[in-house]
């Protein structure tokens, strides 16, 4: 149950960070006011990662800026880590 939860949580952050990450291309694009780096790794840290990530391919965007990618990836493994424990302390028998 507590899984499912978290999946929906996921994929909600993912679609509102996928759709940021559109947003800041356009705006790019156009010139216009950006969305704060901070706000799209926020995003990113509250589950919306997998949406990033495929908003980087999808928009070719943030893929070459190596500040941003170092967060990025920090980001990823600390929730990789997190599902590790998560899986290793609460799963184990």
């Amino acid at each position: 149950m507590i899984f499912a939860a978290v999946a929906a949580i996921y994929a909600l952050m993912s679609a509102v960070t996928f759709i940021a990450y559109g947003l800041d291309k356009r705006r790019a694009l156009r010139g216009q006011r950006r969305v704060r780096e901070r706000t799209l790794h926020l995003l990113e840290l509250a589950g919306g990662w997998p949406g990033g990530l495929l908003g980087q391919i999808a928009f070719r965007h943030k893929r070459r800026k190596v500040s941003y990618m170092l967060v990025f990836v920090g980001i990823v493994l600390l929730h990789i880590a997190g599902w590790y424990l998560a899986y290793r302390y609460l799963m184990s028998p």
